[in-house]
């Protein structure tokens, strides 16, 4: 009987050393279907992209990270009326600073 993945499994490509196959014992198609998602999803923007962003990001008072990443999960632009998830946003930021000092 084939092992089930655990709860918090995310269907990804195995991340630790093996020696085999790249998608290790799992489908093939779903191995490349990651690895073109991640490569698609995290390519370089051009130049004049990424100072649009960083300049936008900086009016709103979010990081580059911070803003690019809200674009790619959620696949839209925040703007001035995007106050309440601009102050989530800056909200986690505290608390992750928090943590990490613990």
């Amino acid at each position: 009987m084939a092992k089930r993945p655990k709860r918090s499994h995310n269907g990804g490509p195995p991340l630790d050393e093996y020696k085999g196959p790249p998608w290790g014992t799992g489908d093939p198609y779903i191995f490349l279907a990651w690895q073109a998602a991640h490569a698609k999803a995290w390519k370089a923007p051009s130049h004049e992209v990424m100072l649009l962003r960083m300049d936008r990001a900086e009016r709103l008072g979010l990081t580059y990270e911070e803003y690019t990443l809200e674009i790619l999960e959620r696949g839209r632009h925040l703007g001035h009326e995007d106050a309440d998830r601009i102050s989530a946003i800056k909200a986690a930021r505290k608390r992750r600073r928090a943590r990490h000092l613990e």
